[in-house]
């Protein structure tokens, strides 16, 4: 229906590293022109633009990379 939704799950060993899914999805959502939020280590953002997710995708991958 023209939306997009990520989700972000961080395992205990980047948690431990101080890297928090929160953190995470802030910053991807903003490639889907949304916002989200949730817990350290899970978290979910929606937004109106689905064709951002494949930027989101790339995104993550260079940040954690």
């Amino acid at each position: 229906e023209g939306k997009a939704l990520l989700a972000v799950m961080v395992g205990t060993d980047l948690l431990a590293n101080g890297i928090k899914a929160t953190d995470l999805i802030k910053s991807l959502a903003a490639e889907i022109k949304g916002g989200g939020g949730g817990q350290p280590f899970f978290a979910t953002a929606g937004g109106k633009d689905p064709e951002g997710v494949q930027r989101a995708l790339g995104k993550a991958s260079a940040l954690l990379g």
